[in-house]
């Protein structure tokens, strides 16, 4: 007698995936952020959740889970049920970097993550302190030269972005640089403006100021092209090093197996949130370019970071145990 109806149970169970694609959301979505609240990474997040709320008619919460550079959070979500109910926003350091330098990580970035949409795109600047001869990088290329291993310079600590943008310049410069770690981008921003380190890369809202207070000097941007916000600071590509392109980035991931039904709407409610002016404007106010994508430009996106960084990684054996 169960044989005779077990077609028709079996016919049930798999359009269940397809009702609740078509049913999603029903309740709030949850956007796990790897840092504290107050940071870039999570005004970023609370900026896209408002319009994202309005677009589902479900709350859209986030919920910041710092520590262990990051890999609480991403851990959380690569092993949460594929219902687009957890996502994270995923950054440049978490999902590119990490995974290089760390050996033991509880997941695989390509194996557990269902990439949704870039969100956006951070330029990072190259300050120098204004004692510094130099002010351009052409000039900072010649006296690096000239001294090999006098010039030093801050970040936020072994294997963050910041560092890994200045290993990447001295990898296509062919120059040597000292690197000088501090716990966290306050404390290291606050010994360049004091001139015990001379430079770092970061990002233009926390600096900029100082640049117009004379406490700094921009030399030059780290993205492929110059960005509307400071049209005046040349890339350091064109300033001598070709081929350079060091920016963050935040983007929006499901768990692996996400029904693909369920990404498309994640997708469409992401573009949808950027295309905002509001949303652009405000974005943009912090340093950020909004950058949506198609799930599939994410994942290329993604391959050619970790190509860039792995070069660097390889060519240095920086490693975090």
């Amino acid at each position: 007698m169960l044989i005779r109806y077990l077609p028709i149970v079996l016919s049930a169970l798999a359009l269940a995936p397809l009702a609740t694609a078509a049913d999603y959301p029903i309740r709030p979505i949850r956007i796990l952020v790897t840092y504290p609240p107050g940071g870039s990474t999570d005004v970023v997040a609370r900026m896209l959740a408002q319009p994202m709320s309005e677009y589902f008619g479900q709350q859209v919460v986030i919920d910041n889970r710092g520590g262990a550079g990051g890999i609480i959070a991403t851990d959380l979500v690569a092993h949460a049920a594929p219902d687009g109910y957890t996502l994270l926003l995923g950054t440049s350091a978490g999902l590119s970097i990490n995974p290089l330098i760390q050996k033991k990580l509880p997941y695989n970035v390509e194996r557990d993550f269902a990439p949704v949409s870039l969100v956006v795109v951070n330029p990072q600047v190259l300050f120098a302190f204004p004692g510094l001869a130099a002010s351009s990088i052409g000039d900072l290329l010649k006296l690096a030269r000239a001294k090999p291993g006098l010039i030093n310079y801050a970040s936020p600590g072994v294997g963050s972005p910041n560092h890994m943008g200045m290993e990447l310049l001295k990898t296509l410069a062919g120059i040597d640089l000292v690197h000088v770690p501090y716990k966290g981008g306050g404390p290291a921003s606050t010994e360049l403006i004091a001139g015990q380190v001379q430079l770092m890369f970061n990002s233009m809202p926390a600096m900029m100021p100082h640049v117009t207070a004379g406490r700094l000097k921009a030399l030059a941007i780290g993205s492929a092209t110059r960005s509307p916000a400071a049209k005046d600071i040349p890339t350091v590509a064109e300033s001598g090093v070709p081929g350079f392109e060091y920016t963050t980035w935040y983007g929006l991931f499901a768990p692996a197996k996400t029904p693909r039904a369920i990404v498309t709407r994640l997708n469409d409610a992401v573009g949808r949130a950027l295309g905002k002016p509001e949303l652009d404007k405000q974005l943009r106010t912090q340093g950020a370019e909004p950058r949506p994508s198609t799930p599939d430009e994410l994942a290329k996106f993604m391959r050619v970071e970790h190509t860039r960084w792995e070069r660097v990684v390889k060519t240095t054996g920086i490693q975090i145990q």
